[in-house]
This record gives structure tokens, sequence and C-alpha cells, in this order.
């Protein structure tokens, strides 16, 4: 009885030993963790490269010489600086002629303006009536302006005559050097040119010219002040443009000219050279002819003028004649008014030719630095090609690619920490989203979204093209309840966490919120402080 009563205390003692154990294992089979508040930083990785802000690239308009080369790589900029500028001797020669010509309207004006005080000095002469003194001084006005005229014609036939020298100089000298034959029927061109029509127009307008210079000539030599110089006038202005028109053809066939064993490519830019000279001074001569005719306008209406104001007063005033003075000043009034809107249209053809030069520089519209520059002076630029590349110095962007896993969670104005390959990761440098591409660009398959960033303060030491790699906080959390996210699985479509509560594993369904560094995820219900959390259940 005694052993039996020993044996059964055995067994008892056994048997709750074995529940101990059992109960230590069973504890000991789980990983686990307890539930605590903590502050949640949720964010996406990614590499990003540093941009400029502005990146220009810069070219001309048209082709063109570079004349003029300011700028190499690397230099530094301002807003407005000339960087390469085109050779542009044919605009400077128009820039003149339109100079010249609103010089001469403005001219014109101060004899209008003139006109006008004498037409209303002539309307209180009238009103007033004459004195024998007065009779005695218009005739003297009438022969000096006779004179004037006089002179005014002979300088005319001067003016022809020089311009006259300067058209044969042009043709038989300057341009007849392109020819063969220059004065004969069939002229033909020394050299080859790519444009068949220009140099059948040119060789047409050349045989045209030889006639005209002949009896140009013989008009020129008939003439004496006494002569009526207006047909010879529209001679002379006709066969102006006539010479302007064949230099013209002249210059775009030289163009196009083909250089050969016979005609260097040296021999054709000196015609070229000749030409410009040449058309130099037939717009010189046309400026001349401008400016003496007008003057000898100004002559035959002072004589009229005179000779009016010595009739009105020997004749003395009427009513019809008060009124046709009172109409004079009024055709005078609007002849200035006339003249004024004459002037305007000059200045906008100087505005005009000017806006064409400014197409032959090149100026940077930024502040920055030279990444690019290609001119060489006396090269051929062709138009439209980059030239010149400038970015902006010191202000700089980043632009990374978000894979679409990672761009849900992402917004404008999102904060990022990121450090540059080039300083190492213990150098670190902020910045803020600022543009989300919506479109998304297939990267080996995966749809990444263009995001750029702007650095929050400027830092000498950052440089375009730097690599860098960038945290960027999507959302932060406060004192919330986090655990590993691994300790959160999917059953029957839910998100469970399995905690002991008094030492027996319990389910239960769980709504999470951010997911922070670490692994660590945000717990909004479902488990509260100090649960016991299995994190892994040991096999």
């Amino acid at each position: 009885m005694k052993k039996i009563i020993i044996i059964g205390i055995l067994i008892i003692a056994a048997s709750s030993a074995f529940y101990l154990i059992s109960q230590d294992d069973e504890v000991s089979a789980y990983e686990t963790i307890i539930a605590e508040k903590t502050n949640l930083v949720q964010e996406i990785s990614a590499t990003g490269r540093v941009e400029a802000i502005e990146r220009i690239n810069l070219a001309f308009e048209k082709s063109g010489r570079v004349s003029r080369v300011n700028v190499d790589i690397g230099d530094t900029v301002t807003i407005g600086q000339t960087l390469v500028k085109l050779e542009d001797n044919e605009g400077l020669a128009e820039l003149a002629q339109a100079y010249a010509s609103v010089e001469s309207a403005m001219a014109t004006l101060k004899q209008y303006e003139a006109s006008l005080l004498n037409q209303k000095a002539q309307l209180a002469e009238l009103q007033a009536g004459a004195q024998e003194e007065e009779i005695l001084l218009y005739e003297s006005k009438v022969r000096n302006a006779e004179v004037s005229l006089v002179a005014a014609k002979e300088n005319m036939i001067d003016i022809m005559s020089d311009t006259y020298t300067r058209s044969e100089d042009s043709v038989r000298n300057k341009a007849d050097q392109l020819f063969d034959n220059p004065r004969t029927p069939n002229p033909t061109l020394k050299f080859i040119t790519t444009n068949v029509s220009a140099a059948n127009d040119v060789k047409v307008s050349r045989t045209i010219l030889e006639e005209t210079l002949s009896l140009w000539k013989i008009d020129l030599d008939a003439l004496s002040n006494a002569s009526d110089l207006d047909p010879s006038m529209i001679v002379t202005k006709d066969n102006l443009e006539q010479v302007k028109l064949f230099l013209e053809q002249a210059s775009t066939v030289l163009n196009y000219a083909m250089p050969d064993q016979d005609i260097l490519q040296a021999t054709i830019d000196s015609w070229k050279s000749d030409i410009f000279t040449a058309r130099t001074s037939i717009n010189t001569a046309i400026i001349n002819y401008s400016a003496t005719k007008e003057k000898l306008k100004t002559a035959e209406t002072a004589l009229v003028i005179s000779e009016n104001e010595l009739t009105f007063k020997k004749a003395g005033s009427t009513p019809e004649q008060i009124d046709a003075q009172e109409a004079a000043i009024q055709q005078a009034e609007a002849n200035i008014v006339s003249q004024e809107a004459e002037i305007k249209l000059k200045e906008s053809a100087v505005q005009a030719v000017n806006a064409k030069l400014t197409k032959n520089i090149l100026l940077s519209p930024i502040a920055g630095i030279v990444t690019k520059q290609t001119a060489k002076k006396g090269a051929i630029v062709i138009a439209n090609e980059t030239v010149v590349s400038v970015i902006s110095e010191g202000e700089f962007e980043i632009d990374a690619l978000i894979v679409e896993a990672d761009i849900i969670d992402l917004e404008i104005d999102d904060k990022a920490i990121l450090s540059l390959d080039a300083y190492g990761e213990d150098i670190l440098f902020e910045a803020r989203v600022i543009d989300i591409d919506p479109a998304a660009e297939l990267i080996e398959g995966v749809a990444s979204y263009r995001t750029t960033l702007e650095f929050l303060e400027s830092d000498d030491r950052i440089r375009a093209g730097m690599t860098a790699d960038i945290d960027l906080v999507t959302a932060e959390r406060e004192n919330v309840i986090s655990i590993p996210q691994r300790a959160v699985i999917f059953k029957d479509n839910m998100k469970i966490v399995r905690i002991l509560k008094n030492d027996v594993l319990i389910e239960v369904e769980v709504e999470t919120g951010i997911t922070g560094e670490r692994g660590q995820i945000e717990i909004l219900s479902g488990v509260e402080e100090e649960d016991i959390v299995i994190t892994a259940i040991k096999k």
C-alpha cells in the first residue's frame, strides 16, 4: 500500500512537470514583440540626376559666316551678352541707306514747315496790302530764286553725270570681271554657277545695260542749265534702278559660284567684294540723286512762290487771292502732316533693318554658363543648328523616376533628404517635390513616373550631372502603434495579426496605415498597446 502511494505521488509529480515543460515549450515556440507607440516616417527611395533649371540651345535663323566669337565652353555669361556674331556688311549698308532716307524725309519736313510760315506771311501781306519798297523787294527775291534754280539745275546735271560715272564703273569695271565678251550681245560668265536661272537673268541684264549706258551718256552730254531736266531725271532714276537690279543679280549668281582650277575661291571672293562695293556706290548715287532732286524741287517751288508773291504784290489783294492763300496754307499744313507720316514710315524701315541685323547676333537670354560652343571665326554656320548652349548658374533641380508602386504615395511639396555620390552619404541636402509627370515611362518593362525636385537651399557644391540618392518622405505619424510588417498576414481577404492572450494564440483582424522605415507598419485598429504580437512561429 505504501508503494502504491509513493508511485501515485511520483506519477502526479511527473505529470505536473510534463505540463509545465509543455507550457514553456509552447511559449518559446513563438517569436514575439510587444506592441508599442512610436513615430513613423514613410519614405520612398529613388535615384536621380541633378539638372540645371534652365538649359537654352541657341541657333541663328539664317546661315552665314561667323565674324566674331566672344565666349568659350565654361565661360560665365550675363543676360543679353553677345555670344556669336555673323557678318552683316550688306545689312549695314542697307541700314545706312535707311538712315539717309529718314534724314532726307526730315529735311523735306523742314522745308514744308518753312513753306507754311511763308504762306502765312504772304496771307498777312495780302491782307495788309503792298508798298513800293515791297515790290522792289519781291522782284529781288524772284531774281535770287532764278539764280538759285539755275544753280540747282547745274547741280542736278552734275549729280546725274556722277550717277552715270558710278553706274558705268559698277557695270563695265566691277561687274564685267564676271563675263567674257561683256559688251557684246552674248556675254558669258567666266565661272560655273549652280543657279542657272540667276545666270540667265544676269546675262540678259548685262546685254540690256550696254545699250542703256550708251544712250544715257548721249542724253547727259546734251544737257545744260537751260534744258528741261525732267525727262533726263526720269531716265536717270530708271537707269539707276536697272543697274541696282543687275548688281543684285550679280551678287546672287556669285553666291552660287563653283570654284575650279581656273577660277579659284579667292577670285570669287574678290569679285564678291567688288560687287558689294559697286552696290554701295549705286546706293549712294540713289541717295545723292534723291536729295538733289528734292533741292531742285525746292528751288523750283521757291521761284514759283517768289513769282506768285510778286504778282500778288503788284496786283493788289482780292478776296479770291486771300481765299487762295488761305487754301495754300491749308495745303502746306497737310503737307506737314503727310511728311510727318512719311518720316514715321522711314523710321519703321530703320527699325526693320535693325531687327534684321539682330538676327546676325546670338545674345544670351539667361545668366549662366556656356556648355556648348561650336562656332569658329570665318566658318559658315547653318540655320537652326545649335551653336551655343547655356545653362543657368547656381539653380538646379533633380530629375528622378519613381516606380508605379510608390507613386501613389507621392504628392507635390513632399520633402526629401538626399546625398550626392560625389560627396558621399555623410553630406545631406534637402529638397521638395515640385512636379510629377502624369504620363508613365516604361523603364525595363516597369512603369515609372518622372518626378522633379528642387533644392531648398543653394549650395556651391551642387553641379549639373551629379547622381543623387533620394529618400522621399511621403507621410509622417507621431505616437502611433506600430509592429513589424512581417507580423501582418493575409487570410480570407483580411489582414490578420496573431497575438498571445493569457498564453493562448488568437488571431485578430487589423486595419493598417503607413509603412515606415525598418519594416514597421502602422496599426489603426485591432491591436492595443502592450499586446504580445507574434512575428514568427518556430518550427
